[in-house]
């Protein structure tokens, strides 16, 4: 399949299509309750093993999903990004999730600005939004970086509608006015 050829590289990561080999990492990030705090909470392997098919299983039917974002310096996966839209979803996301040990290096920011300009260009994406908890600060300020703004409190699908969540956005053309 075409998709599992993808590669976007930026100065410092390798995103790609989720791989069997990514799941150790993904599920040790999950099973950490800091990291999982934002994502649906912490998780036993076993229900981290089926949130890593569904990744997969959203490749292959959607033809995108979020990608591995792989540390180019050490070849090690470092988290998840990318685009985001289950059934009942209340947008087209572009998501981020990545190990603690990556916060706070601008990691975050380079793979979410490499897959909003993916999900503009190659999804034909007309806008963007970013779900984010209240509480989650450092992923507030990561939306306004992108230059996204709060567009007011939002809903998630079920089983997570009872989970607080702004929504946060930016269409196609205020993301290449800003990008240049």
């Amino acid at each position: 399949m075409v998709w599992q050829q993808l590669r976007i590289e930026t100065d410092r990561l390798i995103l790609r299509p989720p791989q069997a080999e990514d799941f150790e990492a993904y599920a040790a990030n999950m099973a950490d309750p800091e990291s999982a705090r934002f994502i649906g909470g912490q998780q036993l392997r076993a229900v981290a093993w089926r949130g890593f098919l569904t990744l997969v299983g959203a490749w292959a039917i959607q033809g995108y999903s979020m990608f591995s974002v792989i540390e180019k310096s050490t070849g090690q996966w470092i988290g998840r990004l990318g685009p985001w839209q289950p059934d009942g979803w209340p947008g087209p996301e572009v998501g981020w999730a990545l190990t603690r040990a990556a916060q706070g290096k601008g990691y975050a920011y380079e793979g979410a600005a490499a897959a909003m300009d993916w999900a503009f260009e190659q999804l034909g994406w007309t806008e963007v939004i970013h779900s984010i908890d209240p509480g989650n600060h450092p992923s507030q300020v990561l939306a306004k970086r992108l230059g996204s703004s709060l567009r007011g409190p939002g809903q998630l699908p079920a089983p997570f509608e009872d989970a607080a969540i702004e929504i946060w956005g930016q269409t196609r053309e205020q993301w290449r006015r800003q990008r240049g």
